[in-house]
């Protein structure tokens, strides 16, 4: 049978025992003490983006941009895409449906979607990757103070006839007279014949224009050209022309005239060179008013951007063919040689 003074001093070890691990419990949570709150998972952004027809390539021009941020698809932000097939009410449903999902900031890629989706929503931020003149059609006040929900980019409305020419005159030797080719049936047309004379004096060129609004004029109008004596072309951007890009690259060729378009898909189709405002570009740069907006920045606080950014495409198989040297590589967002 264990004695009086044993048991004793075996209970008072084991009161010590636990009163010298009861500190250490303490340590970790005292009685009545809330637990430390685990750390706020990072935000996942939510972008709304309104395609007014089919994505293009550009759009890979934003994700390029928000790559270079530092955002990761999916991880910190994710994308809702919806395609309005330029339908108006369907935009405004959109928009609704984007203010539903809790959508933290609309992309707007073309200049067509800005007016009706600021009409939808005067909460939400909107980021425009392109517009062109949004003082002008009313989106905002001033581009230095554009106020309200909007923000972005706009184009300097640059035709770049200047920029076309000056690109024949770095390729054509000697070159005096270029022809520009119009669809007297173009509401711009006059606009754009009036823009390039003027370019063509500051250049030291003369003009020749010539027209053609069906496909039967072709043909005629390069013609025309060649009994003109001019050293090179310029097609002016139009409907009926992107409908005639394989003939009008192949008399350009037939006829010996280095040409310079509007749009890429001549190039693709056998033209010389093209000389297009560069939509991707204009995508990659927007994202940067997005991060600026993520982190705090209103809208209306951030002055829009003019911008004029444009894509120069050579293709090189016509080039040797023709015997022109591929254009310098200045004055271009993006420079781009096909084969």
């Amino acid at each position: 049978m264990m004695r009086r003074r044993e048991f004793i001093g075996l209970l008072g070890g084991s009161a010590a025992a636990r009163w010298v691990i009861w500190p250490r419990a303490a340590r970790a949570q005292a009685p009545g003490a809330q637990a430390p709150a685990a750390p706020a998972p990072a935000k996942i952004w939510r972008i709304g983006i309104v395609v007014e027809g089919m994505r293009s390539p550009a759009y890979d021009g934003f994700l390029q941009g928000m790559g270079e941020l530092g955002y990761v698809a999916g991880k910190n932000y994710t994308i809702e895409w919806r395609f309005a097939d330029g339908r108006f009410l369907r935009i405004l449903q959109v928009v609704e449906d984007f203010t539903k999902l809790n959508i933290d900031l609309i992309f707007v890629g073309s200049p067509a979607m800005v007016y009706p989706v600021r009409q939808g929503t005067h909460t939400i931020p909107i980021v425009m990757g392109y517009s062109v003149d949004p003082v002008g059609n009313g989106f905002v006040p001033s581009l230095s103070h554009p106020g309200g929900n909007i923000t972005g980019l706009a184009s300097t409305g640059d035709d770049g006839s200047a920029k076309q020419l000056e690109l024949l005159a770095a390729v054509v030797p000697n070159l005096s007279r270029v022809g520009l080719l119009q669809n007297p049936e173009n509401s711009g047309a006059a606009s754009i014949l009036k823009s390039t004379q003027a370019a063509a004096q500051m250049a030291g060129l003369e003009l020749v224009p010539v027209d053609a609004s069906v496909p039967q004029d072709l043909d005629q109008a390069f013609q025309a050209l060649t009994r003109e004596r001019a050293g090179a072309l310029k097609v002016s951007s139009d409907r009926f022309f992107l409908t005639q890009q394989p003939q009008l690259a192949e008399l350009a060729r037939k006829y010996r005239l280095p040409a310079i378009f509007a749009e890429r898909g001549y190039v693709e189709a056998g033209g010389l060179m093209s000389l297009d405002e560069s939509l991707k570009d204009f995508y990659r740069r927007a994202a940067a008013f997005v991060d600026k907006i993520f982190k705090g920045a209103k809208p209306g606080d951030l002055p829009i951007e003019q911008l004029s950014l444009f894509d120069l495409t050579i293709n090189r198989k016509t080039a040797q063919e023709l015997g022109v040297p591929l254009p310098p590589r200045t004055g271009v967002a993006a420079y781009d040689v096909i084969d």
